[in-house]
């Protein structure tokens, strides 16, 4: 139990790292193109990753070319597929459709994770799920059920919904392939592959338009997002699906809104309000009841 607080506590750390990654990816479509800011995103997570992975796997660390086919699956759909489709979303939709879309992805996880890898999926933990999710509209909306109503789905709607679908697919995947890989090999080589399909799509987007003119803002949302949100974000996620299963991994997105809350406050100067700060609540307990009730359920099993 105290190797799973652990995992809980770095992954709390994590939603934080990806909830200020929302704020850099919104400063960062407005300098860069959609594949370009994801290439740029990746070329310093992979500088920075291999170097890692090479001191710490040590001689493991080469893969061989049978290996990258069970490789280049999860850097095509979790890190190629995931972000050119996110950042090209937020291009066209609201924040409120794209947060409420993403708020998703718990849910189509641990679907996935149930149809494809026989996780169960008890009706119990489905209830925390969707109570999460409650948590989570509540905090798009504020409380306003109009704006739910409002709500019409256009292609960016469209799109950050396949990009969800993509990132379930990953986080369902990781779990087949880890036993034979460390979550360091998985994560360097996902970008190593991520890196190697968006270059021909950066080129088509001739850089030399644009990057004359980026700012220091520009790139230090890139740098933010490498670093934070790619390398500390994905390898601890990894770890996190390695010993507690992909949906109660993912499951912990349903925090980011929360710290969206703080973050909008202390950076932008937002008024917090009181519905916010239970629907934070609200959220919370939905992670925590989703996590005792998958430890519950495994405990029983192996009783069994």
């Amino acid at each position: 139990m105290k190797g799973e607080k652990k995992i809980y506590m770095l992954m709390t750390l994590c939603t934080l790292f990806w909830a200020g990654a929302f704020i850099a990816g919104k400063i960062g479509v407005e300098e860069f193109p959609p594949f370009s800011l994801a290439f740029f995103r990746f070329l310093v997570s992979t500088a920075i990753i291999f170097p890692i992975m090479i001191k710490y796997e040590k001689k493991d660390w080469r893969l061989k070319k049978s290996d990258f086919l069970n490789i280049i699956p999860l850097g095509m759909i979790g890190m190629f597929g995931y972000h050119a489709l996110f950042f090209t979303a937020l291009k066209y939709t609201t924040a409120i459709n794209s947060s409420m879309i993403g708020a998703t992805n718990p849910m189509i996880t641990s679907i996935l994770a149930s149809l494809l890898i026989g996780e169960k999926l008890e009706i119990k933990r489905l209830g925390a799920i969707l109570l999460a999710f409650f948590g989570v509209i509540l905090t798009i909306t504020n409380g306003n059920i109009e704006v739910v109503r409002s709500v019409s789905f256009n292609i960016g709607d469209i799109i950050m919904l396949i990009a969800v679908i993509c990132w379930a697919v990953y986080s369902v995947i990781s779990k087949k392939v880890m036993p034979k890989y460390s979550p360091l090999i998985i994560t360097s080589y996902s970008f190593l592959v991520c890196l190697a399909a968006l270059i021909p799509f950066v080129l088509m987007e001739k850089p030399m338009t644009y990057l004359p003119y980026v700012t220091w803002r520009g790139w230090a949302s890139v740098v933010y997002m490498a670093v934070f949100a790619s390398v500390i974000g994905y390898l601890v996620q990894q770890v996190s699906i390695k010993a507690i299963g992909p949906s109660k991994t993912m499951s912990f997105i349903n925090l980011v809104p929360v710290f969206s809350i703080i973050l909008s406050a202390l950076i932008l100067r937002e008024r917090v309000t009181i519905i916010k700060l239970v629907s934070g609540a609200i959220i919370i307990c939905g992670v925590v009841l989703n996590s005792k009730l998958k430890t519950s359920i495994e405990a029983t099993i192996k009783e069994k």
